[in-house]
């Protein structure tokens, strides 16, 4: 991970947010690669989301009525439950500090607080199981807070406070004036801009069930205990569909968006070996069912996108609490109903991460180690380089030139420094998957050396084919 993060920083993906100030815990900027970056891999999820007959786009706003909160059950129950260490003032959500203990901290807990049970060897799965069951409700919890669990920072054991719920919505107001009147949220999800334009975006597009409707853009977050570089952040980028079904359809959608969301992370260039389903057994006050898929990270295994069956909570509500029917009309039954939901709901942060893991790759070649992303060309910040042998006898303004026609459909980058080998090097570290060489050769038949970046093969191809070339691998 440390290796990928210097990367980041050295190569203009990622930056620590107002770091010349000493920076802003858990929030990131995007360099020059890590927008185009970024960028690719939105425009990638918006293509094979909306390039289709039943998914519309919109861009809802960031501030919405506060009112919108109240009706999705955030301003109730989107809480964590915090503990402080009162020898350290470290500060720790109560499910993050739970989940993080080791096995053998388990084992310990287990042994003193159900000394009779626990006296003997125990299988790690009885362990893991046993551990979740007593541990599922708030007074066992609060019980080995008080006694067993040590603070993963100083150590102590006995030292926590007694756990509060924390709201992680960041409140903000609207006017001139900061009273209660004038409370408004920034969104932590882009969900709710989506459901209170159902009927907006029904009418406008005249969209028959089942269809959906995409969004991405920013949401907020007042995470606590921010981590693992983009992985838990404060401000982050979700890719958001919401897919409108006939309630008794749900479970055939939900199977279906299973299927194309995992398939959209294959084709894209993720092994199957580093992907896997989770599967929600406690679910959110909205669903039906949830399902996770999970990236293994170098630290481990994490969410990077959810399929959720909301049922009708959401439109539901925003009925009851607005005042407003949500209720869509099926011409073909006459019936009036509100429909139930398939939710797609992926990071682009967090994918965003999750790909750059998994395309870093270190390799021998020649005796040198090189550093190499293998990111699918649709990702690639840079699709190629442009790269004259020598800066002589025309060949740097043949390269110019052939850069200047290229940048009109693609982000290509143009380098005359240092030896060949070395601005190769330099173009693997990036992602970029294909080098174009403009050589001695060139200047009598036309040709240029290509060389893709995986294999580290050349061929040559004629300069009027470059953007046939491109198009195609792309």
């Amino acid at each position: 991970m440390e290796k990928i993060v210097s990367l980041a920083k050295r190569r203009g993906f990622v930056f620590q947010s107002s770091e010349i100030y000493g920076g802003l815990n858990g929030c990131w900027d995007y360099g020059p690669l890590g927008v185009e970056m970024l960028n690719n891999l939105k425009q990638a999820w918006w293509r094979s989301m909306t390039f289709r007959d039943d998914v519309e786009g919109v861009d809802a706003s960031i501030l919405m009525h506060p009112r919108v909160w109240e009706a999705s059950g955030h301003v109730a129950n989107f809480t964590d439950p915090m503990v402080d260490c009162k020898q350290c003032k470290a500060r720790y959500r109560v499910d993050v500090l739970m989940d993080e203990l080791s096995l053998k901290k388990k084992k310990d807990i287990l042994r003193e607080m159900f000394p009779t049970e626990f006296e003997g060897q125990q299988k790690d799965e009885r362990i893991e199981s046993e551990f979740s069951t007593r541990f599922s409700n708030e007074a066992t919890v609060t019980d080995a807070l008080k006694k067993s669990i040590p603070c993963p920072n100083c150590g102590n054991k006995g030292t926590f406070t007694e756990a509060r719920q924390f709201n992680l919505m960041f409140k903000t107001f609207v006017g001139p004036v900061e009273d209660t009147n004038n409370v408004v949220y920034l969104r932590h999800e882009t969900a709710q801009g989506i459901f209170v334009n159902f009927m907006n975006v029904q009418s406008a597009s005249r969209q028959k069930l089942p269809f959906g409707i995409a969004q991405s853009g920013k949401a907020f977050r007042n995470e606590i205990n921010t981590k693992n570089f983009l992985f838990r952040t404060r401000e982050f980028e979700q890719m958001e569909m919401q897919y409108f079904v006939k309630p008794g359809e749900e479970d055939k959608f939900f199977e279906y968006w299973r299927e194309e969301r995992m398939k959209w992370f294959l084709e894209l260039g993720m092994k199957q070996e580093n992907l896997q389903w989770h599967k929600h057994e406690k679910l959110a006050h909205y669903a039906k069912a949830a399902f996770d898929i999970e990236f293994k990270f170098p630290f481990g295994w994490g969410e990077i996108e959810g399929i959720h069956s909301r049922t009708d909570f959401d439109l539901g509500n925003h009925e009851k609490f607005s005042g407003k029917a949500m209720k869509y009309f099926d011409e073909q039954t006459k019936e009036k109903f509100v429909p139930f939901v398939i939710e797609t709901s992926v990071g682009a942060s967090r994918s965003f991460m999750a790909f750059l893991c998994a395309s870093y790759d270190e390799e021998m070649v020649e005796g040198e180690m090189r550093t190499v992303l293998h990111l699918h060309p649709k990702l690639a910040p840079m699709k190629a380089a442009i790269l004259p042998l020598v800066n002589r006898d025309g060949m740097d303004d043949i390269a110019h030139n052939m850069t200047k026609d290229l940048q009109k459909y693609f982000r290509v980058f143009y380098d005359d420094s240092g030896a060949i080998g070395r601005r190769y090097r330099r173009q693997d570290e990036i992602g970029t998957p294909y080098c174009f060489t403009v050589d001695s050769q060139t200047l009598q038949d036309q040709t240029v050396t290509v060389r893709e970046r995986d294999s580290m093969r050349q061929e040559r191809i004629a300069m009027s084919k470059v953007k046939e070339y491109l198009l195609e691998k792309i």
